[in-house]
């Protein structure tokens, strides 16, 4: 027994195959096996075959937001709020030092009119006392004379191309870009090339629309998608249309530097409807968070 299956173990794969192709009882007794050569040399590019025949170009935006530089003001039930957190810190609170230095000072007032009062027993030689009330004074004094900046500036709120105004809130930078033959208020945009990420796309879509701008993106996946089609009279058999993808970005180092080569306008999430479209507003709209 052992002679035939030595004699079986030394045949080729192929001719096994061959073998049990030609001892099968009939035809439907056993499948066949197939020995098809699989050409693992020269896979199919799937990606790249649809990317050549997509009529969808790729392109890359970025929502570069400026962040609240000062705090946000108090609405009413805040306001409350805040006071009665402060009256009952007050309430629960020890005494300062100061305040116990305004009870000493007191108390050494009192001891001074006195009729027993001896001023030796507070001989502090050449060294001067200041009282606690002259130091209020002072500190009044220089309250009086400290002018905190404006929270509201008339002249640079109403500049929509200055990323300095309205500082209690979050701004959204836009560029006026050109789309077919109309030119739109957008968020900074460029197309995909090939051999650069998305990421990479929006970094120079961001670059070209600003200049000496710093930014920190906020990750390496978008963060919403936008499709829309070219206008009739700029479509072509291969291009009908834009698949935009957004990134996120945070201002990093102050406003640009120098002139930006597009126009550009620093604007609130609740000023966005009056300059972008409602399909595309309704994709933006998503993301923007007012902070």
């Amino acid at each position: 027994m052992a002679a035939p299956c030595r004699k079986m173990a030394s045949r080729s794969f192929s001719q096994l195959l061959c073998y049990f192709s030609r001892t099968a009882v009939g035809s439907g007794a056993c499948r066949r096996f197939s020995v098809t050569p699989i050409d693992r040399a020269t896979p199919r590019d799937d990606t790249a075959a649809d990317r050549a025949t997509s009529p969808w170009s790729l392109m890359a935006a970025v929502c570069l937001q400026r962040l609240p530089v000062i705090s946000a003001d108090y609405s009413p039930i805040e306001q409350r709020f805040k006071q009665m957190l402060q009256q009952m810190e007050l309430e629960k609170s020890l005494l300062s030092d100061h305040e116990l230095r305004l009870m000493e000072d007191a108390e050494r007032m009192s001891r001074r009119q006195a009729d027993d009062y001896d001023s030796d027993e507070e001989d502090h030689g050449d060294q001067e006392i200041m009282m606690t009330q002259d130091l209020e004074d002072t500190w009044e004094q220089r309250s009086k004379n400290f002018q905190p900046a404006p929270r509201v500036r008339a002249d640079v709120d109403k500049d929509l191309s200055s990323a300095q105004r309205c500082l209690a809130d979050s701004l959204v930078l836009l560029a006026e870009q050109q789309v077919g033959a109309e030119k739109l208020w957008l968020l900074p945009q460029a197309a995909w090339r090939e051999g650069e990420t998305l990421r990479q796309t929006a970094e120079r879509a961001l670059h070209s629309a600003t200049a000496g701008v710093k930014a920190t993106f906020l990750g390496n996946a978008p963060c919403g998608v936008y499709k829309y089609k070219l206008p009739k009279a700029a479509r072509t058999e291969g291009s009908i249309g834009r698949k935009v993808f957004f990134f996120k970005a945070v201002l990093a180092d102050g406003a640009p530097g120098s002139a930006a080569p597009a126009p550009l306008l620093w604007v609130k999430k609740s000023e966005l409807q009056q300059y972008l479209k409602p399909a595309y507003m309704m994709k933006v709209d998503r993301f923007i968070l007012s902070l």
